[in-house]
């Protein structure tokens, strides 16, 4: 940066600079949108001051420091604010934007100031087309800088060369009388305000233990104590605090301060609480005993004692509206644009303070911590959303809820712990208060030490009274989007979780729903039993490639202890161990732990990665069931990021849906096995083989997860080359006929191999199913025996007990009945059955099969008798499997619907 001072300068060339032919085109129109100074520059100049800026983004604070200085050294105090924050965006624009060195020229002359700053980059238009009135939101970057001259600078214009542009502003010094700092209007006796005779100020002097050691006469006056009635007692046996609705400083917190104004009661000694205005000085005597001085008076004529409020500037907008001066500073976000208005609000509010850094922490809803939203000059990816408490937070006296200035922090550290590591010495900070209600907090901070005092204090306090009422009512919209958000994502988790009783798929959903809305990864570890140790089951992050690399890191670990208590807890092991593992491989890299020396190892850049994937905040949430832990749910963030509370709030609700949906899936699986293994029990074994003669089954039990229902079949040896076969179905599905389905099965293989006749096996059979009582369920069943003989045919005796007849399809094609209807079984006690000999001839085939079969409904059709016996005759010629897939296919195909009944085929070929 080079500078330079000429006092008494000459002024600047009044000639007009050439215009690139581009812009010349549009003066005309532009003149009045831009308010060019079209008066003579007569004015005498009496200084100058000069400085150039490389084109860095520390040049910015560069040449506020330059602008303040040099007005402060002109006794231009009334418009450094409004200076600083112009020449603070012009300057942007120049070495930001442009990318150019800018060059700031400062002039003096008797009415005021005019900065001018020139950047290398004529080419750049500014972004104005025709007036002011189409410059464009204020929530664009582009132009905002010019609506501010716009709405701040009495002059203002832009000039270009074929080198340059400069855009320039003026400000003039406001008209007061000579030898005073504020001035009201003059008003008419009627409208001063009233007052008694005599105005009184109670002067009242506090020791360092808050009790009264000075007393004056006014005092006596106005509450009615004399002194030596009060001269030692403390002054909150006199206050009654607060008399203002909204005033959340205590009087003891006050009287610490070094300096405060406001108002509160004083009891007096008949009992009344007469209200005041105070105007608090923190003093020190000649022994180094501090004190406050405390200044009275009654609440009606405070005027006497309160600091004049810091006007906005006369000037307003083109358009002659009045804009509010603190809007205008900040810019105009959209109403639920809360990170907008947070972010432009600490820039600006560096600017105002002209600091090397400012944050804004927002409180929780029961305003015990302060979570940082917003910051500028601080690293703020390590410091978004992390948490400070309140009583912890930012304050010389350990509280947040009161303006604080700490001239070098390192001489208290720690006591804003937001700012630790991060080099700044001097900072101030202020809450932001609705209703007497603390929302947040907003601090200016500085490199440099004994940078602030009480005065940029009430600066910033004044600021963050104008913008704490935009900000939590942007933080209420926010906080109304996020639970309408919530309730959203926990209506569809519970929808998708409870799709499925799949225990993979619902770890699966689990993962899917919490990365990455919730976290930037996730790893879900289950626990089988109370007695078993927690095991890592699924993990995901958002980087499909880095997933294994997790995995791997995870297995490495101990896992977290399943504790049940409820709510988010860190574990800090992941991030540890993927820092152990990345430095021990860069050490390998380096050659510095006595293994290989080559350049790359193969295994550092999965570490690296997967060191910054897991480097930031890692909780873990218990899966709790039925009373019971059975598993945990574990969120992490990438390096130096942390978990906002309404975060944790979301998981903690989706991971008690997760548990049960978890848990049922688990009771379901097992249900399925257990219901599953004692189904399989029912079929039977494997079918036997039968010499000259083919055998294929297809069963098929309806409904999910049934492997047996009410049909049945069964083909077993009984003695003698001769086999025993049968084919029932069972009134109903389902488990119910599942179990008359294993009686009957069972029966009929203890029964035939006793030796006894197929009428009196079906008759023993009746009788046991009509000793079931009110399970009983009516059977029909087709049974016979096979004995193969010599000459390659097979004798079959049959009993047809109220079952669809079994058909025989014959070399020719032709298709017959091989039995006659007889009843069925679980009706009547008494059953008179008998049995019928068919003969196989070779090549013949014996088709049997359940009513699932002939009972295939399409609409109004069924499929029935003869349907089954037309596709039988197409059979001719193939073998018995064959014969069962035919029959098969044409009954899936002769409806769309997915079969409602059982069905069993068994198809019997001689060779």
């Amino acid at each position: 940066m080079t500078t330079g001072l000429i006092p008494g300068g000459q002024p600047p060339d009044p000639r007009p600079r050439a215009l690139p032919p581009q812009q010349r085109r549009e003066q005309d129109s532009r003149e009045e949108a831009q308010h060019v100074d079209d008066r003579p520059r007569s004015s005498v100049i009496t200084a100058r001051a000069a400085a150039s800026f490389e084109p860095v983004g520390r040049s910015v604070a560069t040449a506020r420091a330059f602008v303040r200085d040099t007005l402060q050294g002109w006794g231009y105090a009334d418009i450094i604010d409004d200076a600083v924050v112009l020449t603070s965006e012009l300057v942007t624009n120049a070495v930001v934007h442009a990318g150019t060195h800018a060059d700031l020229l400062c002039l003096r002359h008797e009415d005021g100031v005019r900065i001018e700053v020139a950047d290398h980059y004529p080419e750049r238009e500014i972004p104005l087309q025709g007036s002011l009135a189409t410059m464009g939101s204020p929530d664009r970057e582009g132009g905002r800088g010019l609506q501010l001259c716009a709405a701040i600078a009495a002059r203002w214009g832009v000039d270009y060369t074929p080198t340059h542009k400069t855009v320039w502003f003026q400000l003039d010094l406001p008209d007061r009388p000579v030898g005073t700092r504020t001035a009201g209007p003059a008003l008419p006796a009627e409208l001063l305000p009233l007052a008694d005779s005599r105005v009184r100020v109670a002067v009242v002097q506090i020791d360092r233990t808050g009790a009264i050691s000075a007393w004056n006469e006014d005092a006596e006056e106005l509450f009615g104590y004399p002194a030596d009635q009060v001269v030692g007692k403390p002054l909150t046996d006199l206050a009654a605090w607060p008399h203002t609705p909204g005033t959340s400083t205590g009087i003891v917190e006050a009287l610490q301060l070094s300096r405060w104004e406001g108002s509160y009661g004083i009891r007096g000694a008949d009992g009344r609480v007469t209200p005041v205005y105070a105007s608090h000085l923190r003093v020190r005597d000649t022994e180094g005993d501090p004190s406050t001085v405390c200044l009275l008076v009654r609440n009606h004529e405070r005027a006497v004692l309160q600091s004049p409020t810091r006007l906005p500037a006369t000037d307003g907008p083109a358009d002659g509206q009045n804009a509010d001066p603190f809007e205008v500073f900040i810019g105009s976000p959209a109403p639920d644009d809360l990170d907008g208005l947070l972010q432009r609000t600490v820039e600006r509010a560096r600017d105002m303070l002209d600091g090397d850094s400012a944050f804004l922490l927002l409180a929780t809803d029961d305003e015990t911590e302060l979570e940082v939203r917003a910051s500028t000059g601080l690293p703020s990816a390590r410091q978004r959303f992390a948490r400070v408490p309140v009583e912890a937070g930012p304050g010389r006296y350990g509280s947040a809820r009161m303006p604080a200035v700490h001239e070098d922090l390192l001489a208290v550290p720690g006591a804003v712990p937001l700012l630790n590591g991060t080099g700044m010495r001097s900072v101030v900070t202020v809450p932001l208060k609705v209703e007497g209600r603390l929302t947040g907090s907003l601090g200016v901070a500085a490199e440099g030490p004994g940078r602030y005092s009480n005065e940029e204090a009430l600066r910033l306090q004044f600021a963050a009274d104008r913008i704490a009422l935009a900000v939590e009512s942007a933080r209420l919209g926010e906080l109304e989007r996020l639970r309408r958000g919530s309730l959203s994502f926990l209506v569809e988790a519970s929808d998708l979780l409870a799709g499925t009783l799949d225990r993979d798929q619902t770890l699966a959903l689990m993962a899917q729903m919490t990365v990455p809305t919730l976290a930037t990864w996730c790893a879900v570890y289950t626990i089988a039993d109370q007695a078993s140790d927690p095991y890592l089951s699924y993990v995901l992050h958002e980087d499909e490639e880095l997933i294994d690399g997790i995995k791997s890191l995870l297995s490495k670990i101990a896992p977290p202890d399943p504790v049940p208590t409820p709510g988010a807890r860190v574990w800090s092991a992941p991030g540890e161990a993927a820092h152990d593992a990345a430095l021990r491989s860069s050490m390998r890299t380096l050659g510095l732990t006595g293994g290989p020396t080559h350049q790359m190892s193969s295994g550092i850049g999965p570490t690296l990665a997967t060191a910054s994937a897991v480097g930031g905040e890692t909780v873990v949430l218990p899966l709790v069931a039925r009373n019971r832990v059975i598993g945990m749910l574990t969120l992490g963030k990438p390096t130096d990021e942390h978990f906002r509370q309404e975060i944790l709030e979301l998981a903690e609700d989706l991971s008690r849906r997760a548990a049960l949906a978890l848990d049922n899936a688990r009771l379901y699986s097992e249900r399925t096995a257990i219901s599953q293994s004692l189904q399989r029990s029912l079929l039977p074994p494997e079918l036997p083989d039968i010499d000259g003669v083919e055998v294929e089954v297809i069963y098929r039990a309806a409904g999910e997860g049934n492997e047996v229902g009410g049909d049945f079949y069964d083909l077993f040896p009984i003695s003698d080359g001769a086999y025993g076969f049968a084919i029932g179905d069972v009134c109903g599905t389902g488990p119910h006929a599942a179990a008359v389905t294993g009686l009957a099965r069972h029966a009929l293989r203890l029964l035939a191999r006793e030796g006894l006749s197929g009428p009196a096996v079906l008759e023993r059979l009746n009788s046991a199913i009509l000793d079931e009582g009110a399970r009983s369920r009516f059977l029909t069943l087709l049974y016979g025996e096979m004995r193969p003989q010599p000459d390659g045919s097979a004798e079959l005796k049959v009993v047809c007990a109220g079952h669809p007849l079994p058909l025989r399809l014959r070399q020719d094609g032709t298709v017959e009945p091989a039995a006659d209807p007889q009843p069925l079984l679980g009706v009547m006690e008494d059953l008179e059955l008998y049995e019928q000999t068919v003969v196989l001839d070779p090549g013949d085939v014996l088709l049997c099969v359940t009513d699932g079969v002939t009972e295939r409904r399409e609409g109004t059709r069924m499929l029935g008798d003869d349907g089954l016996a037309d596709v039988l005759t197409t059979c001719t010629g193939l073998t018995a499997g064959a014969v069962a897939a035919r029959i098969m296919r044409a009954v899936e195909r002769f409806a769309s619907d997915a079969p409602s009944d059982d069905m069993a085929i068994l198809a019997m070929r001689v060779a």
